[in-house]
């Protein structure tokens, strides 16, 4: 018997927890529920109101923990908006698909008047051949005759609105009964639905909150750092925030496996630099968890690793990823951004592309300034560049893409990196800044990542 799969698609802008609780009793009903959360739509002009990043980070929160139910943000990623019968194509080999619709969506259908049949691409199709999950309020009145061919009616026990949401916040008022806590402290954080511009950065508190702890105690100085905290910390399910205990590498990879998560992560440096956690030092001065911290949403990055046979595999990056020469002869590239040949042919060891927070790590030590937190920019930079001589980095801006291609793979192979874990080798690198993914670092507001910049900048 096929896998039957409940197609959840919404602007969910924001998510509350009556989508929640649709979410739960679907999952009651299909084996399967893929929340798909709508990029820009021109009948809704609200979903661009707040970037695709915090819609992304709120869907995540909302519906991740959620048995049964996975959060699809290609929409976003892909910033498109994906219709019905389009959805119906892409996930009919994996089984049965059933479209979540309301109710009122089918009024008229005897009469092939209903909104699906009228407004929907290729809806008059999909009305004969789909199958249609229906969510029915208690009391209404549903018509038999107006029902498609393939429909099953899904009683809704919850009621609630994206746009009593949404304008709760923007007069101020409390919507706890609304939203999951998490969803609220996030929106609350950044400002979201309330301010024009949302805000990347908070300062704030995790005074008493739980926390999950990654560490790996059979590193001395990391088992000793952990003492102070062991006891304390929870189950992820429980956890309000991370605590990774390491170096860089150990918070790139909590990162990693764990960004999905959505929930903030507080590093203490047992490493070296350690410029994406907190040092020992100023932790300790204080209780922890810490009562004054700055929160920052940090803009990851969306990759694409081509392979010989022109597949593309995509992954996503916190720091940075590289292309590399991958035998002793220089590696040939071209650079491409936003279409157009920039450089037509690099020769180099290889070309690195690095977000902000990135920019601290290798693109630094290739020669790059590093950008503060908050720069809206990210970097392209080569590393031990023969040809074009001057060539070193570009300052791109966050909607630009590249491309990275090797000219002579056959003879001149490269290798890829992100965050320094090896992809192999590849033909083609295409990176932009992702417009879904993002992770949320947490500093002691004594010592934010904006004062560690500083002290590189000037030498302190």
């Amino acid at each position: 018997m096929p896998k039957r799969i409940a197609i959840f698609g919404g602007s969910f802008n924001p998510p509350g927890n009556h989508h929640a609780a649709i979410a739960v009793r679907l999952a009651q009903e299909f084996d399967e529920v893929r929340v798909i959360p709508c990029g820009p739509r021109p009948d809704k002009p609200t979903t661009e109101n707040v970037p695709a990043v915090y819609r992304a980070a709120l869907a995540d929160i909302v519906f991740g923990g959620l048995a049964g139910v996975t959060v699809d943000l290609s929409d976003f990623e892909q910033d498109t908006f994906t219709r019905n019968h389009e959805l119906q194509t892409r996930f009919a080999p994996l089984g049965e698909v059933w479209h979540v619709v309301g109710a009122d969506l089918l009024v008229g259908g005897a009469r092939g008047e209903s909104l699906i049949q009228r407004t929907w691409k290729h809806g008059v199709e999909l009305w004969q051949q789909a199958n249609f999950a229906v969510l029915k309020r208690p009391g209404y009145v549903l018509s038999d005759a107006d029902l498609p061919p393939h429909v099953q009616i899904v009683e809704l026990l919850v009621e609630g609105s994206s746009t009593e949401i949404r304008d709760s916040l923007s007069r101020g008022e409390p919507v706890g009964g609304l939203v999951p806590p998490r969803a609220q402290a996030y929106m609350a954080r950044y400002g979201l639905y309330r301010a024009p511009v949302p805000g990347n950065w908070a300062r704030g508190t995790l005074e008493g909150a739980p926390f999950f702890l990654q560490a790996d105690t059979a590193i001395p100085k990391v088992r000793d750092l952990s003492i102070a905290v062991d006891g304390k910390h929870v189950a992820m399910q429980d956890a309000e925030f991370i605590s990774v205990i390491g170096g860089d590498g150990a918070m790139l990879r909590s990162i990693r496996e764990h960004w999905r998560a959505r929930l903030p992560f507080f590093g203490i440096n047992a490493g070296h630099l350690g410029f994406l956690l907190n040092a020992p030092e100023q932790v300790q001065a204080h209780s922890f968890p810490p009562s004054d911290v700055i929160f920052r949403q940090m803009p990851m990055l969306f990759l694409e690793f081509e392979d010989e046979e022109g597949r593309r595999h995509a992954a996503h990056g916190f720091n940075d990823a590289w292309l590399e020469r991958a035998t002793s002869q220089s590696a040939w590239l071209e650079i491409t951004v936003n279409n157009v040949p920039r450089i037509p042919k690099l020769v180099c060891d290889g070309a690195l592309v690095a977000t902000a927070a990135g920019s601290t790590a290798y693109a630094r030590s290739m020669g790059a300034a590093p950008l503060l937190a908050d720069t809206p920019a990210w970097l392209l930079v080569g590393s031990n560049v023969l040809q074009p001589a001057h060539w070193r980095s570009a300052l791109l801006s966050p909607d630009t893409t590249v491309v990275i291609r090797n000219i002579d793979p056959l003879h001149r192979p490269v290798q890829a990196f992100v965050d320094g874990l090896s992809r192999g080798r590849v033909v083609a690198l295409h990176a932009r800044m992702s417009r879904a993914a993002a992770a949320e670092l947490v500093f002691c507001a004594s010592h934010d990542m904006a004062e560690k910049i500083a002290a590189i900048q000037f030498g302190a």
